[in-house]
């Protein structure tokens, strides 16, 4: 099996992430506060490294086109979607939470966290599945970076 090493990585940030918000949620039922906030300070960094790497392979490398079978594209298409969203909303959802537990906003932090939380681990599930359809399950289709396709059409 021949996988890309960065979207493997990237998706491995994605995964930690995950993985440190289910601590986070852990210690703060603990009342361990002050390794709460330096567990989703973490979280949020390797989600911020998750998307770093994502952007930069997609504007430097291009995205990967589905490579599995043509009646399979449009349900995987409809899944990507939704992953997209749910990472988008996600990301916002995640950046309020972060807002609201720096400037002590905790009724508000309380409020939205779980929720934040619950879409998070749904966003990094999607995210390993699209992973899994695009390098593993099937060969990835052709790559085209945002850059060449922008420099070939001038």
């Amino acid at each position: 099996m021949n996988v890309p090493i960065l979207p493997t990585i990237s998706t491995s940030f994605i995964v930690l992430s995950a993985i440190l918000i289910a601590i986070g949620w852990r210690l703060i039922k603990q009342k361990k506060i002050a390794a709460h906030k330096k567990t989703m300070i973490a979280a949020a960094i390797s989600a911020l490294l998750f998307f770093l790497i994502y952007i930069s392979r997609t504007v430097f490398i291009g995205n990967t086109a589905f490579g599995g079978p043509d009646d399979l594209k449009v349900y995987y298409t409809i899944f990507l979607v939704f992953h997209i969203i749910l990472a988008t909303v996600g990301a916002v959802f995640g950046i309020v939470t972060l807002i609201a537990g720096f400037t002590n906003k905790l009724e508000r932090h309380r409020k939205i966290a779980p929720i934040t939380s619950i879409i998070w681990f749904f966003v990094a599930i999607t995210g390993v599945a699209v992973y899994l359809l695009l390098y593993v399950f099937y060969s990835g289709g052709p790559t085209t970076s945002v850059i060449k396709a922008i420099l070939n059409n001038h």
